[in-house]
C-alpha cells in the first residue's frame, strides 16, 4: 500500500492503520512521537507498508490529540481470490461507522480539561455513519437508513470509532449472527445486542426474514462506572424494500446502560473459528495479565496492541491469581483480537508473538484515558536473520 497523506488541517496530523500488524514497517504505524514525528500543516507523507495474511475489517484514524474523533474511516481487506468466507456468501455488504460528535473544538475540549484538572466535557452526539438521528437538527436530518431486500442475508461491518464511549449496537426484531471480531473469524453465534469498544469491530450476518417494514437500528452508551458520559443513543432505520411508506418503525429495545450481564453474554461467547482452514497460529511467547481494578471508579478499558494481534485467553473479576486463574485459561479457541476490554474491577490474560521488530503502542482506546496516561510501549528487538529486522526508517519520514 502506498497511501499520500497531504495534511489540510491547523493541526499536526498523523494516520494509524489499526489492526494492520505493519511486519518490519513499524514507521508507517502512525502514533505520533512514537514511531513517527507529526505530518505538518502543509505537508506530505507517503504511508508504505504490506498486508499479509490479514483480511477482514479494521480502521484507520488520526493518532495524534482528540482528532480521529473526525478523522477516521473504514479498512475492508477482503479474502484472497478464490478463497471464500468461512460462511454462505452474502447477497450484500455494508460498513456501519459508529461514532461521537462534539459541538465544540475537540481539542479545546480536552485542553480545557487538562488545564482545569477535571474530567472532560462529553460528546453532543453518538452517531451512526455519520448521523446522529432521524430528526436530529442536523443537515440532512432524515439520519441513515439501510434499505434491504427481503429473504436476504447481508453483511454488516461495524465499527467503533467513538472517542471514549462504549457502545451496544442492535437491530429491533432481528438476530445478528456474529463472525468476525477485529478481522478475525469466530465460531458463530446468533445474539440481539453486541458490543463495541472503540477501535473495536464486529462482522455480522443480518437476514431480512422479518415482515416488510421499517426496524430501528441504535448504537447506544455501555456504562461500566458511575462516571459521567454522553447518554445519548444514535439511530438509523432498516427498511424492507417494499414496506408501506406509512408504516411505522418498530423501535428497538435498548440495553439499560449498566447491563452488564448483556455485555458479558455478548464477550463470553467469543471463540476463536480454529478450523482446518483456519487454525489458531498460537504461540506463548508472550503473556500479559491487564489489571483493570481501581479504588476509585473501575471501569473498562478498551486496551489496543500496536504492531501483533493477541489471543484474549483468560479474564475474570477482582485480582489476578497467578496460580488459580491460569487453571482456567482457553488454550484450545480464544478469540483473537487487537482490541480487548478490560472488565470493570477485572482482568484480562492476552498472549503474543514478540515476532515483529519495532516500537509497538500499547494504550487504552479510550482517548481520555490516553490523555491522562494509560499508554506504553513495546521495544521488540531484531532478530538474527534478515527478514527479522525492522526496515530502515524512509528518506521521507516527517521531521519534528
Amino acid at each position: 500500500m502506498l497511501i499520500k497523506v497531504v495534511n489540510h488541517v491547523t493541526y499536526n496530523m498523523s494516520i494509524h492503520w489499526h489492526g494492520i500488524r505493519q511486519l518490519r514497517t513499524g514507521w508507517a504505524d502512525g502514533p505520533a512521537y512514537i514511531t513517527q514525528c507529526p505530518i505538518q500543516a502543509g505537508e506530505s507523507y507517503v504511508y508504505n507498508f504490506t498486508i499479509s495474511e490479514q483480511r477482514g475489517t479494521l480502521l484507520w484514524h488520526a493518532h495524534i490529540l482528540w482528532l480521529r474523533a473526525t478523522i477516521h474511516g473504514a479498512i475492508i481487506i477482503l479474502p484472497k481470490h478464490g478463497l471464500p468466507y468461512p460462511f454462505p456468501k452474502p447477497h450484500k455488504e455494508e460498513v456501519l461507522l459508529l461514532g461521537e460528535w462534539w459541538k465544540s473544538d475537540v481539542e479545546a475540549v480536552i485542553d480545557e480539561a487538562m488545564a482545569s484538572g477535571n474530567a472532560p466535557n462529553v460528546s453532543d452526539a453518538h452517531t451512526i455513519n455519520g448521523h446522529p438521528a432521524p430528526n436530529s437538527n442536523c443537515l440532512g436530518k432524515g439520519g441513515y437508513t439501510l434499505v434491504v431486500t427481503p429473504a436476504k442475508t447481508y453483511l454488516l461491518r461495524i465499527i467503533n470509532a467513538a472517542l471514549n464511549t462504549e457502545l451496544f449496537f442492535k437491530i429491533a426484531g432481528h438476530n445478528l449472527t456474529v463472525v468476525e471480531v477485529d478481522a478475525t473469524y469466530v465460531k458463530p453465534f446468533a445474539i440481539d445486542t453486541i458490543l463495541l469498544a472503540p477501535g473495536q469491530t464486529t462482522n455480522v450476518l443480518l437476514t431480512t426474514d422479518r415482515l416488510p417494514a421499517r426496524y430501528q437500528i441504535t448504537a447506544s452508551p455501555f456504562k461500566s462506572s458511575p462516571v459521567t458520559i454522553d447518554n445519548s443513543t444514535a439511530t438509523a432505520t432498516l427498511i424492507y424494500a417494499g414496506a408501506p411508506a406509512s408504516a411505522a418503525t418498530v423501535l428497538a429495545d435498548r440495553p439499560a446502560q449498566n447491563a452488564t450481564l448483556i455485555a458479558d453474554t455478548f464477550t463470553q461467547s467469543l471463540r476463536g473459528l480454529n478450523s482446518a482452514a483456519y487454525p489458531l497460529a498460537f504461540d506463548s511467547t508472550v503473556q500479559v495479565v491487564l489489571q483493570g481494578t481501581s479504588m476509585i471508579f473501575p471501569e473498562n478499558h478498551p486496551i489496543h496492541l500496536h504492531g501483533s494481534n493477541f489471543f484474549a485467553v483468560g479474564k475474570g473479576l477482582g485480582n489476578f491469581d497467578p496460580d488459580s486463574d491460569p487453571k482456567r485459561f482457553n488454550l484450545v479457541d480464544p478469540v483473537e483480537r487487537n482490541t480487548i476490554a478490560v472488565p470493570s474491577g477485572g482482568w484480562v490474560a492476552i498472549r503474543f508473538r514478540a515476532d515483529n521488530p519495532g516500537v509497538w503502542f500499547l494504550h487504552c482506546h479510550l482517548e481520555v484515558h490516553t490523555s491522562w496516561g494509560l499508554k506504553m510501549a513495546f521495544v521488540v528487538d531484531n532478530g538474527k536473520r534478515p527478514n527479522e529486522s525492522l526496515l530502515p526508517p524512509p528518506n521521507d519520514l516527517p521531521k519534528c
